[in-house]
């Protein structure tokens, strides 16, 4: 199957797979305790029977669930996410609003945790059974047990309490003004926190990955071919070991890439990053049904464009690989 194909097929099965998220994603969360009603009413300071009627009449909150769910399905088919029940505004407008954000955090996260667990892991490897190895794969063991979120309370403890190297929380100097490279330097310091803090988990785990791939293919019956045919050593690491060792990292990489969105939900939460984590969380809280399934939908989105991006660097990594073409 061409690439081309491929692609095309993997779009065709994610349309599917949203909808069916969509149906599924409905009923949990109307199954959920709680009325949106009467959280609107108390945010308001009024709570009597005809404010509450009236509240649900105007989102459609007393319509049947079937009539619920059909409207709700409609405007998904046309790419409409309803309103928030809480902010007043279309919950598309207010996803693009947060998207940027999250998309930075969760993206730099992601490639300071493949590229790190990836150099560390050929490091261990390359020292496996000395101290080296033990310290690295000790490290990684530490990153990988410890929560996330009281890694990130230390983080600000020690890098903006203590030391006063980084900002504590935002996504920029409130009432800085900064305007070009300015800006850009402003939001890096307040992105290096955030972007550790939730790499280092992922990090430690394709640093344990990488370690034991390599160690297994360098067993294989093709390197030791090659070495006894005189094939020099930086080869065989470049174009043996580690093209083949780098292909079950991938895999996991292109599963676990969307498994950042919900971790960043913790991080954006203590660091007060302005995404779309976040808001998910402010949104159960207020139990706006609306804004939940439209993060809920987009964050499915982005978990199934990251495994159809994987497809495709498997396919650039070895063509042979016919897994990308199933």
């Amino acid at each position: 199957m061409s690439l081309a194909l491929m692609i095309l097929s993997r779009i065709a099965k994610a349309v599917i797979t949203l909808l069916l998220i969509a149906v599924l994603n409905f009923f949990l969360i109307h199954a959920a305790p709680g009325d949106p009603a009467k959280v609107m009413a108390g945010e308001a300071g009024a709570a009597d029977p005809q404010f509450l009627e009236q509240l649900r009449s105007r989102f459609g909150l007393d319509q049947p669930l079937h009539i619920q769910f059909a409207k709700y399905m409609w405007n998904v088919l046309h790419l409409d996410l309803g309103m928030s029940y809480r902010q007043q505004i279309p919950v598309l407008t207010l996803i693009l609003q947060r998207l940027p954000a999250t998309l930075l955090l969760t993206l730099t996260a992601f490639g300071v945790s493949l590229v790190m667990g990836i150099a560390l892991g050929l490091a261990a490897a390359a020292r496996v059974g000395k101290w080296g190895d033990s310290v690295i794969t000790g490290m990684a063991l530490l990153f990988y047990a410890t929560p996330l979120y009281w890694v990130a309370l230390m983080a600000v403890l020690l890098f903006s309490v203590q030391l006063e190297w980084l900002p504590a929380f935002g996504y920029d100097s409130v009432g800085a003004g900064y305007t070009g490279l300015a800006m850009a330097l402003d939001r890096l310091k307040h992105l290096i926190l955030p972007a550790l803090t939730l790499g280092l988990f992922f990090m430690a785990v394709y640093l344990r990955m990488t370690r034991s791939s390599v160690l297994e293919v360098s067993q294989m019956d093709f390197v030791k071919t090659a070495r006894a045919k005189g094939v020099a050593e930086g080869t065989i690491r470049r174009r043996h070991i580690l093209r083949n060792a780098l292909l079950p990292v991938v895999t996991l990489a292109g599963l676990q890439a969307g498994q950042l969105v919900g971790g960043a939900v913790l991080t954006e939460t203590v660091f007060a990053w302005p995404g779309i984590g976040r808001l998910m969380f402010d949104s159960l809280a207020a139990r706006d049904y609306n804004t939940l399934l439209g993060v809920f939908l987009v964050s499915a989105a982005m978990v199934i464009l990251f495994n159809i991006i994987t497809d495709i660097v498997y396919r650039l990594i070895d063509p042979r690989i016919g897994g990308a073409s199933r």
